[in-house]
């Protein structure tokens, strides 16, 4: 199988809280409502990714997977992960507030579910002037307690929040209580899994008058309930050189911010590239003597058995770089 930088039919979600925002960053037309997350690269059974370029248009990425291998994901990434694509690539658009959830991690994961847990990060695209969302404790609550300000409509007092704005970063290791609040658009980086407990809801009801459905007490047992000094990263913007966004056993995530052509040497990595594109547009060249075009709200995954690429920005363009390692 020929391997080339490859792009993928979005997958949108109408969600009861979804905006309007994602159709038209994305410069799509669509006559779906209220999306609230649109899946951009995704191996999550049920919800798999299929090619929209080249010639292996209409391929499912598990079917390239299963197929390539290594070549596609690299070869530790494949001992580790086999036929599982390791990440999800999302947009989110908030236009009401989501519920307070956690994940779990891997070791509880696989015990409860037979799945691997949810490390993730957020990348604010957007936001209106009052956005905010929630990650970790300001205050110790104690796991006793925890249930107690579920039941009363007090746990977003032990909650830190955070005003937001466009390119504000925040990692979320499993563990790691947060919900996106109105007004957040983001791009989400995060491990194939979508194990989700939710712990509070607001006291919200439906139409029908019913309450959906809460893990309160799974969610007991996956919560990191220590306060953390920093929960929002810090980084600095530069122009023409990459900046670190993220760094864990799971992902590896770059800003890049460039004016001019970047040369990428990706033969070290022994993994796959995904390179999300969150303003103008750019062309990338890889060594095989393959090119695409990538605007704002698409992506590409280059695979693993690519060596270099050029990116030549045509506007200034800022893209999202990740791979695992």
């Amino acid at each position: 199988m020929k391997l080339y930088p490859l792009k993928f039919k979005p997958i949108l979600k109408p969600m009861i809280w979804g905006g309007t925002d994602i159709a038209p960053f994305k410069n799509i037309k669509t006559e779906l409502d209220n999306i609230g997350e649109s899946w951009e690269i995704s191996g999550v059974e049920g919800n798999v990714s299929v090619v929209a370029n080249g010639e292996l248009s209409g391929t499912a990425l598990d079917d390239i997977l299963a197929q390539a291998k290594g070549k596609l994901v690299g070869e530790k990434v494949y001992d580790k992960y086999g036929d599982t694509f390791p990440l999800l690539i999302k947009f989110i658009d908030a236009k009401s507030d989501l519920s307070i959830q956690v994940h779990p991690d891997d070791k509880l994961g696989k015990a409860r579910h037979n799945s691997f847990g949810k490390t993730e990060m957020w990348y604010v695209v957007n936001s209106t002037p009052d956005a905010f969302l929630y990650s970790g404790f300001e205050k110790k609550l104690s796991p006793d307690k925890y249930e107690e300000t579920v039941n009363d409509n007090t746990f977003t007092e032990y909650l830190k929040r955070f005003e937001v704005k466009a390119g504000d970063v925040f990692f979320l290791p499993a563990g790691r209580v947060h919900a996106i609040g109105s007004g957040c658009f983001v791009a989400e980086i995060q491990q194939t899994s979508n194990i989700t407990y939710r712990i509070y809801d607001y006291d919200r009801t439906d139409a029908d008058g019913n309450k959906r459905e809460l893990h309160t007490e799974l969610a007991k047992d996956a919560i990191d309930f220590e306060v953390h000094n920093n929960y929002k990263t810090s980084y600095t913007p530069e122009v023409n050189n990459p900046v670190l966004l993220a760094s864990c056993e799971y992902f590896t995530t770059n800003l890049l911010d460039i004016d001019i052509a970047m040369s990428r040497d990706l033969s070290n990595r022994d993994s796959f590239t995904i390179y999300i594109c969150m303003e103008g547009h750019c062309t990338v060249n890889d060594d095989k003597g393959n090119s695409i075009f990538l605007e704002r709200g698409e992506s590409a995954l280059i695979p693993a058995d690519t060596g270099s690429i050029i990116i030549t920005p045509s506007l200034a363009t800022k893209l999202l770089e990740t791979y695992v390692g």
